[in-house]
């Protein structure tokens, strides 16, 4: 029997461990945590996000870190496949808007118990509370890996030990230095799907204000660098929801290279300029004598009419009789931009993913072998991929943990 060595007991870690005891190999699988799937507890906000409908190319598209490069793995462990497994060992899942799949009883630390139960099954050793130490190479070949000061040896080794990101949950870029001392380059590590910081301070009194349907352009030195519908969230530091961590991946490569960084919000995306001249001057007619705080209640959320006139040098106590046309142009060119400007990302510690990491260049896209090191293995987000929210990160993890699990034991 094959002995196979797996660090790391997320996602990719947890399938590649499975996926090397299907196919006949002995499996030890060493995780730093007292628990398996720290982490995959709380995607999905606990209800685990555990794949994406969409066909493998939707998929990689999703995955601006690197998606072409898991077209092979992709395609041979389907979303379809995700969930196969998935109910196959007894789980039930349902189908949510943006084709996000999750189980039916929206419970994550279910998914983790039918997990375990497989390993369990499979006789796979699971030490928990065992940090890998040293990876014991000659330079061509791992020899085995270090726990505790003793020494484990295996025919090969799969390295799924996560990026940088929520490093709480154990992922603490161990995998990053493993790879480096093996020979591996390790790109720039960023944060992706992770909330921005701005320079203005008016977000604390927007704290906790969600706008939906609104059109988000991110600029670069003054120049469009990517537009994007949905829905985003005020936060005491600046901006947060779906579409602001979808931009985050860009805004973090953005800020590394010193651009000059700028968020602006369409608040009213779905009208012209003129069509929103006209509703604006329909809504200073009907509330003509009010003062103009009062009298765009129906145009905006309490909470940013304050902040709309104020950018747009408006006296919020002027009567609307009395707006110039002037100021009545500033108003619609701050509602339908906007502008924020950012100053940093959150913490890496606080994004969801890793955007950077081991070189795919360097690793096998069919097998997901190391190039350089015969019987290294590597998945997940120690890979220098990492996609968009929607489950996409997971079905990568899935699927890379598949091929490596798979293609280790026929070493």
């Amino acid at each position: 029997m094959k002995k196979i060595i797996v660090i790391g007991g997320g996602a990719a870690g947890i399938m590649a461990a499975i996926s090397a005891a299907e196919n006949g190999a002995q499996v030890i699988l060493f995780e730093r945590n007292n628990r398996l799937g720290r982490k995959l507890s709380i995607t999905g906000k606990g209800r685990c996000n555990l794949t994406n409908a969409a066909d493998t190319q939707e998929i990689i598209k999703n995955i601006p870190g690197n998606g072409k490069f898991l077209n092979s793995v992709l395609n041979s462990f389907t979303s379809n496949d995700t969930v196969n497994f998935f109910e196959n060992l007894g789980l039930k899942t349902k189908l949510e808007r943006g084709n996000r799949i999750f189980p039916a009883s929206d419970s994550a630390p279910e998914v983790i118990q039918i997990l375990s139960r497989r390993l369990e099954d499979l006789k796979v050793s699971v030490r928990l509370n065992s940090r890998v130490e040293n990876i014991i190479s000659d330079g061509k070949k791992i020899r085995g890996v270090e726990v505790k000061g003793k020494l484990f040896d295996c025919d090969a080794v799969i390295l799924a030990t996560g990026g940088a990101s929520y490093p709480a949950t154990g992922s603490t870029g161990d995998g990053f230095n493993f790879a480096k001392n093996l020979g591996h380059t390790v790109t720039e590590i960023l944060p992706a799907l992770v909330p921005l910081e701005t320079e203005e301070d008016f977000v604390k009194d927007l704290q906790g204000l969600s706008l939906k349907n609104v059109l988000v352009v991110l600029k670069s030195n003054n120049k469009i660098a990517a537009e994007i519908f949905g829905e985003m969230l005020f936060t005491h530091f600046g901006i947060s929801g779906p579409v602001i961590l979808t931009l985050s991946r860009q805004v973090a490569k953005l800020l590394a290279e010193k651009s000059f960084v700028e968020i602006l919000i369409n608040l009213k995306p779905a009208l012209t300029p003129e069509q929103l001249n006209a509703r604006i001057l329909r809504d200073f007619e009907k509330f003509k004598g009010k003062i103009i705080k009062n009298a765009m209640v129906e145009l905006l959320p309490q909470k940013l009419i304050p902040v709309v006139l104020d950018l747009s040098y408006i006296d919020e106590n002027k009567k609307v009789d009395e707006i110039t046309k002037t100021e009545r142009q500033k108003l619609i060119e701050i509602l339908r931009g906007l502008p924020l400007t950012i100053s940093a990302t959150r913490p890496i510690d606080e994004a969801i993913v890793t955007a950077g990491g081991v070189s795919v260049k360097e690793i096998n896209p069919k097998t997901m072998q190391s190039k350089l090191i015969e019987n290294l293995f590597l998945a997940g987000e120690v890979l220098d991929i990492d996609g968009n929210t929607g489950g996409f990160n997971l079905q990568a993890a899935w699927a890379t943990g598949k091929a490596a699990g798979t293609f280790a034991s026929k070493i």
